[in-house]
């Protein structure tokens, strides 16, 4: 399914394409062949990368916590490319809004299947999702930018966002808990859910993509806006870009880490702090990969991640459907099985190898999910 939705060719940038297929390696065997690595050699600096793809348990911030608010960041980049190109050539807003209210209701849906509904039915059903977060925030994030005219305004509309859920987190009272209490059950994102949200709650007590982390979350694809701003200003040199979007970066990063003492980082509530924080390095990646890619021309490495990135939402869903890790032991047991601790290392190869010869094909035949 190609949509019509998509920046002019001339304006796209390979770096971006890049970054969202990195992002997503990580997703579709990534960090399960670091996990298979840290088993098999027990190498103690392996096994520290491998730490770092789990999700803290709550408080803190491992590299496993970046992937999800990266992608709604990168998102958020798009915007301007996206959106802002087609206003500027004549296309009405309404059209506009029509369209990204479709995108928003095909991903809420994506996400009801990825949930198992064509499984299960409604029963037990888990409604909300990450693709229904991505779906959501994104709308959010489009309609702020489509319909106020200067930075100014967006800027007080993130602020306005950022403050709002600062003051439910930390100063609103929870019925038997308190205000401030930042834990699975007392937690205001908790109480909103267990009040609000139908269907099952992931975690009993709340849903990390709840309705108030998805009013948190847009935060971060807005600021991803403005950093599609910044690169597709024609007046400003690459390298005022990229310092640009380090410097913001940077600022996010501080900010976060000096307020956490008294608002952490949590990622399944998506408190602000873990919103700057991420957002902070979000930048600095765009900054990285748009320095070495779109102004350096380094392109030759990035094939590899093109290929994943420009078919993402397909091979997430494509996971809940197409077992590849079985297609992997059918094909390369024969090799696993013999070679002890390093069994896994080699079937978690293959399984990336097979999902991007998928996305591959797809790419051949220029066929792209594009929602």
């Amino acid at each position: 399914m190609k949509t019509k939705l998509n920046a002019d060719p001339k304006e796209r940038l390979f770096s971006l394409d890049t970054l969202r297929g990195f992002d997503m390696f990580w997703i579709i065997g990534g960090g399960s062949l670091l996990g298979a690595l840290a088993k098999a050699t027990e190498w103690k600096w392996v096994e520290v990368l491998a730490e770092q793809m789990h999700h803290a348990d709550w408080e803190g911030f491992h590299f496993e916590d970046l992937i999800f608010p990266l992608f709604m960041f990168i998102s958020g980049v798009a915007i301007p490319f996206a959106l802002i190109s087609k206003l500027e050539s004549g296309v009405e807003r309404p059209v506009l809004l029509k369209k990204v209210f479709k995108r928003m209701i095909l991903l809420v849906l994506f996400g009801l299947i990825y949930n198992g509904i064509l499984k299960n039915g409604f029963s037990d059903l888990r409604y909300l999702s990450v693709l229904s977060q991505i779906g959501i925030g994104y709308f959010f994030a489009a309609i702020i930018v489509l319909y106020t005219k200067t930075i100014k305004v967006r800027i007080l509309w993130l602020i306005g966002i950022m403050v709002s859920i600062t003051l439910l987190q930390l100063f609103t009272p929870v019925p038997s808990f308190g205000a401030g209490i930042i834990t699975p059950e007392g937690s205001i994102n908790a109480w909103i859910d267990q009040h609000f949200l139908p269907g099952k709650l992931i975690y009993g007590t709340y849903d990390p993509e709840g309705i108030l982390s998805i009013v948190s979350a847009t935060t971060v694809v807005l600021l991803g806006s403005f950093a599609g701003f910044i690169l597709r200003n024609k007046i400003s040199s690459p390298q005022r870009k990229t310092g640009l979007l380090v410097g913001i970066g940077i600022m996010f990063i501080f900010l976060a880490i000096l307020i956490s003492p008294v608002y952490p980082i949590v990622k399944k509530i998506w408190t602000v702090t873990f919103n700057m924080l991420t957002a902070g390095i979000s930048f600095l990646l765009m900054a990285l990969f748009y320095y070495v890619i779109d102004v350096l021309k380094w392109r030759n490495w990035t094939f590899f991640f093109r290929v994943i990135g420009l078919n993402s939402i397909t091979i997430y869903l494509g996971l809940q459907i197409i077992d590849f890790w079985h297609a992997s032991e059918f094909l390369f047991g024969f090799v696993a099985k013999p070679s002890g601790a390093y069994g896994d290392v080699i079937l978690t190869l293959g399984r990336i190898t097979l999902e991007w010869l998928f996305l591959y094909y797809l790419y051949k035949n220029k066929i792209f999910l594009r929602v």
